[in-house]
């Protein structure tokens, strides 16, 4: 037994089971009827084989539990059979050389490991084993090179005939076992596809050109090894022509996968290279030519030559791919720029297929075809076969340098060189048996013709089944097989002991009978089931009684209060109190009396509540206290009322008619003088003082009360309002402010000048004061006037 079982087991044991008895296990929701029935509810369900493992009053059901709480009920035989892997066929996968001298036949080249397992399932349990993938050197390649032949592709025609032994050049640096094949394309030979006048139908080009009768598809070369042959045979093709755009390749790739044995494709790695400048057509468009039967997917070759194609539509994609997967078939698909977007979407639908970009007179189609295959040999994708209802298969990929994948992408691997070794774990789970014991399934990699070959069996029965004894005396005078501990029943009869008729009971499930709702406990563990009915247990104490079809009910187990049974206001039915007049609750312990509820007014929880068990329960949450007297959060009594006795007194600018309808709750009463509003004193109720102000300033007064659940206000029917300003001092003194304010500025104004003046005045005397004049003579002046000296003159 698994040590994580025991474990549970002994903290089960620990509590005394009480978990499972309390929640119940999906096991025992099952109510399985034999051990068959119990190990394909879960894994984790065990059916315990211990002749003397039910109590009193037990259902045979309840021996199929988890494996925790059978052990924590003491079971020593438990039934638990688990699934099991057995590996039968395990090649290993071929370390081939390129160089080496002994060739390999295909057939004996392996690439994947294991190819042939058995797995035994249980419901429940997955099992999981380990595939692994390898890339073989040198592995043999056949390619089938299918072209459209149509006006357009007359240039491209020229480039393919020397094709065979080029490529075979190229391919020889992949593999040394390389055949090549060659068939051509153009249209359905119905209008409105091609013109069928005589003249048309000989030569469908116009000009002068020299072209061959349309055709849908033709086998020119079957796959060889011979290069000198491709060249040959395709250099005595003919261009031909159609009347739309699209064209008919589809029907060709069709005849292409089934004709197997007229193409020569061999087990080996398959490539189809379809070459056009040209759209397709698909399911559907063949109503335009009167062709309405769906297209069988069968070969149709004579003479290598489609002879159907004026009677079967075109195929649809989704028959493409699964004719292209079933033959392994991976496609190239070598087309035009103009022509990219639509291929590439089609490639997204056809797995294992690649697009290449054709050039305008095919000059580039070796290189396209050596960068496709590479691209579509680095990648690994595993698909199955069909799997049987209620079998679910989940893959992990574990790729190059640890790269793993779940979920869609555990199904591939990429970036996968020659040598490479990549593994997938793959998990298998059954969740019921199906109509047969036995079924296949098959997963390969795409476009690779090795599958590993996985043959499913279920376990359905107990093994300790085997060892039943058929009409046993311990069922009821025989009526039943007594196998795993319990009887199971002939056909028409039921009970634990079949002792019971199903056409007496007129019931399919004995035990059902004893259980309410479909539940899970018989008799709702407080009575047994004889034959469909139960019998409720007796008590100690004769005043407690179970009663009810399923002993579901008693007068013991209700609601207490106080300690007491239903609070001592009522008594017990059915584990429900039913109380006495004036109480209330589910134990009795609600009181209806209302007087606990009345406010200091006589109002009922002051007319903003409800008083229930005895205690007000405000009906607005903004109130609270014992008579919801108290409301800390309100903005007051007096701003709450204030417009509606603003409009209901002095009316105002809003509508009238709105005014009535909004507050006409309020009873309104006007009063002389504020002397005259009612007084706190002179009331019984709740009453409050207000002064507000209105839009213009002036105050008014007023009371709010309510008295009889009606509320009521007494305003003073005069305004008090601020008498208004004296206009001619304010005017005066405006105006003198003005004027003192101008003369002010002029004054500043003046002053400022006058600085200003001296500034410069002074300034100008101080530039005169530094001034220094020059005082020399001029060299050339000569003065006018002539000063003689009397040299006789002595001065006296």
């Amino acid at each position: 037994m698994d040590f994580r079982l025991l474990c549970v087991g002994a903290v089960l044991m620990l509590f005394g089971g009480s978990w499972a008895q309390q929640e119940g296990s999906e096991c025992l929701k099952a109510n399985a009827q034999s051990c068959g029935e119990c190990i394909q509810v879960a894994e984790t369900c065990g059916w315990c084989t211990d002749e003397n493992f039910l109590r009193d009053g037990e259902s045979k059901t309840v021996r199929c539990d988890d494996m925790g709480s059978l052990s924590a009920k003491k079971c020593v035989k438990i039934e638990n059979p688990r699934g099991t892997i057995t590996i039968n066929k395990n090649k290993d996968v071929t370390n081939r050389k390129k160089d080496q001298a002994d060739k390999l036949k295909p057939e004996q080249i392996t690439q994947i490991q294991p190819q042939k397992l058995t797995l035994t399932l249980r419901s429940g349990e997955p099992q999981t084993f380990n595939l692994k993938f390898k890339r073989a050197e040198d592995y043999p390649i056949d390619l089938y090179y299918l072209m459209d032949l149509s006006f357009s592709m007359k240039d491209d025609l020229e480039n393919v005939k020397n094709l065979g032994t080029d490529l075979m050049k190229e391919m020889q640096k992949i593999t040394s076992d390389f055949r090549i094949g060659f068939g051509s394309f153009v249209e359905k030979t119905v209008m409105p596809y091609i013109s069928t006048t005589p003249a048309r139908l000989a030569n469908p080009c116009t000009s002068n050109y020299n072209c061959t009768s349309p055709f849908s598809y033709k086998n020119v070369l079957s796959l060889t090894d011979r290069g000198h042959q491709f060249n040959q045979l395709v250099s005595q093709q003919q261009i031909s022509g159609n009347l739309d755009s699209p064209e008919g390749g589809f029907d060709a790739i069709m005849q292409v996968a089934v004709c197997e044995e007229k193409i020569g494709w061999r087990n080996v790695t398959r490539l189809l290279v379809f070459s056009t400048d040209a759209g397709f057509h698909f399911a559907g468009d063949g109503k335009l030519g009167g062709i309405v039967l769906p297209n069988d997917g069968r070969c149709h070759l004579e003479n290598n030559m489609y002879t159907m194609s004026h009677y079967y539509d075109y195929p649809s994609i989704a028959h493409l791919v699964q004719k292209l997967s079933d033959h392994n078939i991976q496609t190239i698909f070598a087309v035009t720029e103009e022509f990219q977007p639509v291929y590439k979407e089609l490639k997204n639908l056809i797995p294992k297929s690649a697009v290449g970009t054709l050039s305008s007179n095919s000059s580039n189609v070796i290189k396209l075809i050596i960068d496709a295959y590479n691209s579509l040999s680095s990648e690994v994708i595993l698909e199955n076969s069909r799997v049987p209802e209620g079998v679910s298969i989940s893959y992990k990929s574990v790729c190059k340098n640890g790269v793993t994948g779940t979920g869609e992408g555990g199904r591939k691997c990429s970036n996968i060189s020659i040598g490479d070794e990549v593994s997938f774990q793959i998990s298998v789970e059954s969740t019921k048996c199906p109509s047969r014991s036995s079924e296949t399934i098959k997963i390969k990699p795409l476009g690779f013709t090795e599958e590993v070959e996985v043959v499913l069996s279920f376990i359905c029965e107990c093994e300790c089944s085997k060892a039943g004894v058929p009409n046993s005396k311990d069922c009821h005078k025989g009526n039943g097989t007594l196998e795993c501990g319990a009887c199971k029943c002939n056909a028409g009869r039921i009970g634990g002991k079949c002792e019971c008729s199903k056409d007496e009971l007129r019931t399919e499930d004995l035990d059902a009978n004893c259980r309410k709702d479909n539940g899970t406990d018989i008799c709702s563990n407080n009575g047994e089931c004889v034959c469909g009915t139960c019998e409720c247990k007796t008590r100690e104490n004769p005043a407690e009684i179970y009663s009810g079809k399923h002993c579901e009910c008693d007068n013991f187990n209700c609601d207490r209060s106080t300690n007491k049974l239903c609070g001592g206001h009522g008594h017990c039915e059915c584990r429900v109190c039913v109380c006495e007049a004036n109480y209330t609750g589910s134990a009795c312990d609600c009181s209806l009396d209302t007087s606990t509820c009345l406010a200091k007014n006589g109002q009922i929880c002051n007319g903003r509540g409800t008083c229930e068990c005895g205690a007000c329960k405000c009906t607005n949450p903004k109130f609270q206290g014992s008579t919801c007297e108290i409301c800390p959060t309100c903005p007051g009594v007096c701003a709450e009322h204030k417009d509606c006795v603003q409009c209901r007194a002095f009316g105002g600018e809003g509508d009238k008619h709105a005014c009535e309808q909004n507050c006409g709750y309020l009873t309104l009463m006007k009063v002389p003088r504020r002397d005259d509003l009612p007084q706190p004193t002179d009331q019984s109720f709740p009453l409050t003082h207000c002064k507000e102000r209105d839009a213009n300033d002036c105050w008014f007064y007023y009371t709010f009360a309510v008295r009889n659940d009606t509320p009521e206000a007494y305003v003073v029917e005069e305004l008090e309002c601020p008498a208004g300003p004296d206009i001619i001092p304010i005017v005066v003194g405006v105006v003198a402010g003005i004027v003192l304010i101008g003369l002010a500025l002029l004054l500043i104004w003046k002053l400022l000048m006058i600085i200003h003046d001296r500034r410069e005045f002074a300034k100008f005397e101080k530039e005169k004061m530094n001034a220094k004049w020059d005082t020399g003579e001029n060299p050339i002046y000569k003065s006018a006037v002539t000063t003689v000296v009397n040299p006789k003159y002595e001065g006296k």
